[in-house]
């Protein structure tokens, strides 16, 4: 059961990480606080819709809500940093894709601060829904923030006052949706190469005939491409979400390196002169050249 409905009413807003969700968030909640505040450990693009803070610390002295929007692999070293500046009452919305645990062990060091924390399981790419995307929250004062996030024009719901549960949620999704992006990417730059995606594809059809293969292979090979790096240390925590349960994490941790494959080629400039919305067989393309050169 989720806590009796509490009033919450943040008047400052603070986003830790501004990169391509926190940029999001920022601008699209600005008109609902009276000031907002970033803060990015590499800041260089200029924040038109908040004031930038020079260091962690001056952001979390200003803001009453707080949220966190940095890479996975950050998450908890966010929260610690965070919690020795919060100020007690300040709520502390931590919308990064880690495991239950790692979660968990965030939520202790900002609740020892004397803040509340909350986590959300952001259930699919924030572009381009932007502020309305799908969102699930856990946590002690997940329904109160729920109910304030919903009056912003987000789409925020409730689903456990325990930390880890909209995690766990989160994570198991995305070991089926990253790795259904591994795999096309894996499969479709082989047929490519074999020559008989033309083959492939239509058979894919016809199992799955719901589902517009060409266009979603399309979506997948741009924003791997775009985001690889991101996707792979989420499926670097879905792997300890699988350990943490007692199994060993063999689909997870295989996706994670494919993923990582990519960042690293997009990283050697491989994808350089494919357009970003191009089809997928522009990207598939671009690994298949880089291979021979």
């Amino acid at each position: 059961m989720l806590a009796e409905e509490t009033t919450m009413n943040p008047q400052h807003l603070g986003v830790i990480g501004y990169g391509e969700v926190g940029r999001i968030f920022a601008a699209g909640l600005g008109t609902h606080f009276a000031s907002v505040r970033v803060w990015d450990i590499d800041l260089r693009k200029p924040a038109p819709e908040a004031q930038a803070c020079i260091s962690l610390q001056e952001l979390a002295q200003h803001c009453d809500l707080v949220i966190s929007a940095v890479t996975a692999a950050n998450t908890l070293a966010v929260a610690q940093e965070a919690a020795l500046h919060l100020r007690a009452g300040t709520v502390f919305l931590d919308l990064n894709s880690a495991s239950p645990g790692t979660k968990v062990h965030a939520a202790q060091a900002i609740e020892a601060a004397g803040a509340d924390y909350v986590e959300a399981g952001v259930m699919t790419s924030v572009p381009p829904l932007g502020i309305r995307v799908p969102m699930l929250l856990g946590g002690p004062q997940a329904q109160a923030l729920a109910l304030r996030c919903n009056a912003m024009g987000m789409d925020a719901t409730a689903v456990s006052p325990t930390i880890g549960v909209a995690s766990a949620i989160k994570m198991c999704r995305s070991v089926m949706i990253k790795g259904l992006e591994a795999l096309v990417i894996e499969s479709y730059t082989t047929a490519r190469a074999y020559g008989v995606e033309a083959h492939v594809l239509p058979t894919l059809v016809e199992t799955f005939p719901s589902i517009d293969w060409e266009k979603t292979g399309s979506y997948f090979f741009s924003r791997v491409a775009q985001h690889g790096q991101r996707r792979a240390e989420e499926m670097r925590e879905c792997a300890n979400t699988v350990r943490e349960v007692g199994f060993e994490p063999t689909m997870a941790q295989s996706i994670a390196e494919k993923h990582q494959w990519v960042a690293d080629q997009s990283r050697a400039g491989v994808f350089a002169g494919v357009d970003k919305s191009g089809p997928w067989q522009d990207y598939a393309d671009a690994l298949l050249a880089a291979r021979k050169s």
